[in-house]
């Protein structure tokens, strides 16, 4: 392998980086097969002049991404040979849930076969996403992160200082950050994002028609649950009520003594108080669409089945916008489309 690796003194390309991407290439290649043994740290070190840190740092970032395994008092060996990308990407999300995971396969299905991509959750705790960003510190050419945090009272939780100091410790360059845009992270990176308040408040205004054909509008908003909801949702459902003076209230969830009303339009955010919501109606005999109005947030193929008229993000185009941006190199960062989805429901 020391004949195939070409380490270029000049090049603004950090002598670690150049380290690994030669293993790669050597693997790629089939130069390097499983089992072969890698050159020891100290002969790496004086056969290139460069520091052990240097070497134990390009080494170090090899057995993160599982591309070679050290083997105590007999060296480094390569763990894998079959086709490793260009790009290999950090996907964080804070739940896998049907819609994190749109956004995730559409990444995948953008990006093609140009990179590997690695998938965790770190469960909206702020303790596991710092611990994760840490360990994969310096692994990844991209790190794609959707952030959202709750906390111990189980209540949505804005960035925090540990949250701040652990992305920035990111190359922005190297950043990707979806769905969530309520945050300090400065500098040229790219971002894809949710405008909770305003894009909840523009669905609805679509909706009016529909709404006013209802005497109440109610949401079913819950305040403390395990993945809990930006707090801007209900703010945009709030000043659209209160600037089209339109009677509503806000409920926590669909409880089993909730009385369902005639000529109510409800608003569901979990999938628990819409499938409680339909089956309320239906033992009443009342008519979705008609006695009683449902809107659903965030779409899903089953709701389409089901003829739920939803608002929502579209989570493909926010999967697709960020994997396009990265192969193109563009620092962009847009607000995904948000939209009103009629269907018989309401």
């Amino acid at each position: 392998m020391l004949d195939q690796l070409n380490l270029e003194s000049n090049s603004l390309v950090p002598k670690y980086i150049q380290i690994i991407d030669a293993v790669i290439q050597n693997i790629t290649l089939g130069i390097l097969k499983k089992g072969d043994k890698l050159p020891s740290i100290n002969k790496l070190s004086e056969e290139y002049y460069l520091s052990r840190d240097t070497v134990e740092k390009a080494y170090g970032v090899l057995k993160k991404r599982k591309v070679i395994v050290s083997v105590q008092g007999k060296g480094s060996f390569v763990a894998k040979t079959k086709l490793i990308s260009k790009l290999n990407v950090l996907f964080l999300v804070n739940k896998l849930s049907p819609y994190k995971m749109r956004v995730y396969n559409a990444f995948l299905k953008a990006l093609d076969t140009k990179s590997h991509v690695d998938l965790h959750s770190y469960h909206c705790d702020e303790s596991l996403f710092v611990e994760l960003i840490e360990k994969y510190k310096g692994a990844y050419d991209y790190y794609v992160i959707m952030p959202h945090f709750r906390n111990e009272n189980l209540s949505y939780m804005n960035f925090t200082a540990p949250i701040n100091e652990a992305i920035n410790k990111i190359p922005k360059e190297q950043l990707v950050l979806l769905d969530n845009n309520k945050h300090h992270i400065k500098g040229n990176y790219i971002g894809v994002y949710q405008d909770f308040e305003n894009d909840i408040f523009s669905a609805l205004e679509l909706a009016k028609s529909k709404i006013e054909n209802y005497s109440k509008i109610s949401i079913i908003f819950p305040k403390k649950v395990f993945y809990p909801y930006p707090k801007r949702i209900l703010d945009g459902f709030v000043k659209f009520c209160h600037l089209n003076k339109i009677n509503f209230d806000v409920k926590e969830q669909i409880s089993k003594d909730e009385r369902i009303e005639k000529q109510t339009l409800y608003i569901t955010l979990e999938d628990d108080d819409l499938v409680a919501l339909v089956n309320k109606t239906r033992a009443l005999n009342y008519k979705l669409g008609k006695d009683v109005g449902l809107i659903s947030y965030n779409d899903t193929s089953l709701k389409q089945l089901l003829g739920i008229t939803v608002i929502s993000t579209n989570f493909d185009t926010m999967g697709t916008l960020a994997a396009q941006y990265i192969l193109d190199n563009k620092k962009e960062k847009v607000n995904a489309p948000f939209s009103f989805i009629e269907r018989e429901s309401a």
